[in-house]
């Protein structure tokens, strides 16, 4: 599973020209499901981000506060184009993405994990054309990737 993460002011997705989902604060989590991965892998995922130190604290301005100590929201946006490989060509292989049925799954434990977390969570539209307009703050942008033994890290 890669996930890149983003730290938000806000960010929306929209299909269709319409809002699907939207969030204040928080991360932007752009994930891709890929053979292999788990609900384990996706929970441990979720773990290791309600944790993440990426937002300033109140006095020392460095990077320790999690998304839940400030209150901030995740919208969780499924993008299996990160499971692409452009090692060979010029057309990117998807060969490592997860089948759509097995990605969606997936997907969707990794937001209820994060929403178990206590986090309030958003979800794009699996499969759809989706439009994600968002402010980075920072910008932050964080890569997770876990291996087959579900350990996430960079």
């Amino acid at each position: 599973m890669k996930i890149v993460l983003q730290r938000v002011s806000r960010a929306e997705v929209r299909v269709d020209g319409r809002t699907k989902a939207s969030i204040g604060r928080g991360l932007l989590a752009l994930v891709a499901v890929e053979r292999g991965d788990t609900d384990a892998s996706a929970t441990k995922a979720a773990a290791k981000i309600a944790v993440l130190r990426v937002f300033p604290g109140e006095d020392s301005g460095k990077m320790d506060r999690s998304v839940a100590e400030v209150g901030g929201e995740v919208l969780v946006v499924s993008q299996f184009t990160l499971a692409g490989s452009v090692r060979k060509g010029g057309r990117p292989s998807f060969e490592r993405a997860a089948p759509p049925a097995e990605g969606a799954a997936i997907c969707d434990t990794l937001a209820r994990a994060l929403s178990s977390a206590g986090l309030k969570v958003s979800k794009g539209v699996f499969g759809a054309m989706m439009e994600v307009d968002l402010v980075n703050d920072g910008p932050v942008t964080i890569w997770l990737e876990s291996n087959a033994g579900g350990e996430v890290g960079p």
